[in-house]
């Protein structure tokens, strides 16, 4: 064989080796290429939520344990304060989510897949170690039972006839706190509106653009258009829970009292939730039927202990006269909920009504001090503090702080003004001075302020200057002609002028305002039904 025959079959056999190696190096680079191709395809997961405990509050500091098949990946996190967790960049795969904190029975969900790029959301309920899922976290029992209701003439109450309307509008201004408040629609939720009527034109008998469409009227205050959507919708299918609840809402938002309460015991055969009975206490109280409202506002909160519920609950025990249960319905509620205002509200609206100032003092003085710039507490102080002869230091000092806080508040000057005045000497020109200077801005702020005209009447009289507070008795009385104190101070005043004519005449209209105020009193008290009610023997605990 000839050198050159030899270096052609070395050359060829080198070439066919080489082929074969790059084919080989080609195909593990393609292998590559598609693996790094996939795992960029498939890319990183996450998994995120919140935990919250059996009432629907955050629970800060939970120890999150995520498990895959794979024994070498696991993963840990913890709530934030909020009671938000996040597992951010997880392969994908089926995982296993363990939860354990303090004071709550552990807790194992059932394995989750979370795919290729996807984002899951899993929220979690704690249940508290030393109960069981199926019993509500309220009271072990309350310790006082309604037994029914009775009409009266003569509620009766501490102190005078003054203490006993101020215990009564206290009352009512206490359940007005759990009113939701009315904000003006937005240009985003007028716009989403007009959509979804464009869906619903497109579509009438599309249940899901029906429902949408009255669920949307109706949080926007318009519980009468949302009825024929909702209607509609309930005729399409009349076996969906949250239409034909939003129906029934909405025929109580809209006054058919009695169509709201229909629907709503029909759906309670199916489904005890919270929320129908508190719906149905709503109607109740609005059909008069307090004891039925009662009843139910009582099982909404045993079965959701939320802030909500527990505060209307002890408000319609405040409202109809039963202090004691409403006391302990609030202090429960303000144990539970310790940032809120109106619980500790109601527990001073509680307390006066049962003839305990200095405790009802208290008490607001606290939910002023969990947020100072809030007015609902000044304002109680303020209404409280026309019963008292005597201010308590804490009262002056809280109502100081309102005034600080709003200085442009006609109201906050004006209890300021009530405040400092009572607590100096009528003869003491110093202690004149300032009330009148906070009383003037008063009625500069809001001159129809008929309350401030009368208290700068009384201010001018301290002093002996009769003309100018029968003026502002006068324009106390142009606003408020019903007033019965102007009345009778204006009497005074024109008595001092030497007017007598004037002065009877004002004296038989305080008359005839005083007959009337008492028939008007008389006539709210047959309205108001009393709850007839019974503590039991072991007395409930009192507040801290």
């Amino acid at each position: 064989m000839s050198s050159s025959h030899v270096f052609t079959c070395l050359s060829r056999r080198v070439l066919q080796y080489c082929s074969t190696s790059a084919l080989i190096l080609l195909i593990a680079l393609n292998l590559v290429v598609l693996s790094a191709a996939s795992e960029q395809a498939s890319g990183p997961s996450s998994l995120s939520g919140a935990v919250h405990d059996s009432r629907g509050a955050s629970v800060p500091g939970v120890n999150l344990r995520l498990a895959s098949k794979d024994p070498d990946r696991e993963y840990a996190a913890r709530t934030d304060p909020a009671g938000h967790y996040q597992f951010p960049a997880l392969p994908a795969g089926v995982y296993v989510l363990h939860a354990d904190a303090e004071s709550y029975s552990p807790m194992d969900l059932p394995p989750v897949f979370i795919g290729a790029e996807e984002a899951k959301t899993v929220d979690l309920t704690l249940q508290a170690s030393n109960s069981s899922s199926s019993s509500p976290q309220f009271f072990d029992e309350p310790q006082f039972s309604v037994a029914g209701v009775t009409d009266t003439t003569n509620l009766g109450g501490h102190g005078s006839d003054v203490i006993v309307r101020t215990r009564d509008s206290l009352a009512h201004e206490t359940a007005s706190l759990g009113d939701a408040p009315k904000t003006p629609l937005s240009p985003e939720l007028l716009a989403a509106e007009n959509k979804r009527r464009e869906t619903v034109n497109r579509d009438p008998s599309n249940f899901d653009a029906n429902h949408q469409l009255g669920d949307l009227l109706l949080k926007n205050g318009k519980p009468r258009d949302a009825l024929v959507y909702l209607e509609r919708a309930e005729r399409i299918n009349s076996g969906n829970y949250q239409n034909s609840y939003d129906l029934a809402l909405a025929n109580a938002d809209g006054g058919n009292y009695e169509q709201a309460r229909t629907t709503a015991q029909t759906l309670l055969r199916s489904q005890d939730t919270a929320e129908l009975h508190h719906l149905l206490a709503d109607i109740a109280e609005k059909l008069g039927d307090p004891l039925e409202s009662v009843r139910h506002y009582q099982r909404a909160a045993d079965l959701e202990p939320r802030e909500h519920y527990l505060f209307d609950w002890g408000a319609e025990l405040l409202l109809h006269h039963a202090p004691e249960p409403a006391l302990q319905v609030f202090a429960k509620g303000s144990h539970l909920f310790p940032r809120s205002e109106r619980m500790l509200i109601g527990m001073g609206a509680a307390a006066y009504a049962h003839g305990s100032y200095d405790d009802a003092v208290r008490y607001i003085c606290a939910a002023s001090d969990l947020n100072p710039q809030y007015p609902a507490p000044y304002l109680f102080l303020g209404r409280m503090q026309h019963a008292e002869r005597k201010m308590s230091e804490q009262v002056i000092e809280k109502l100081h702080r309102f005034v600080t806080l709003h200085p442009d508040s006609a109201e906050a000057n004006y209890y300021y003004a009530v405040a400092v005045h009572k607590s100096g000497q009528p003869s003491d020109e110093k202690s004149l001075a300032e009330p009148q200077s906070l009383l003037t801005k008063a009625v500069s702020l809001n001159p129809r302020f008929s309350a401030a005209h009368l208290q700068l009447g009384i201010l001018h009289a301290d002093r002996g200057n009769y003309a100018s507070a029968a003026s502002e008795y006068e324009q106390a009385l142009k606003l408020d002609p019903q007033m019965e104190e102007g009345h009778y101070r204006l009497a005074q005043a024109y008595r001092q002028l030497g007017k007598p004519e004037l002065a009877r005449e004002e004296l038989r209209l305080y008359d005839q305002c005083v007959k009337e105020s008492a028939k008007r009193i008389e006539q709210e008290r047959h309205e108001i039904r009393q709850f007839v009610y019974t503590l039991r023997d072991q007395p409930a605990a009192q507040p801290h």
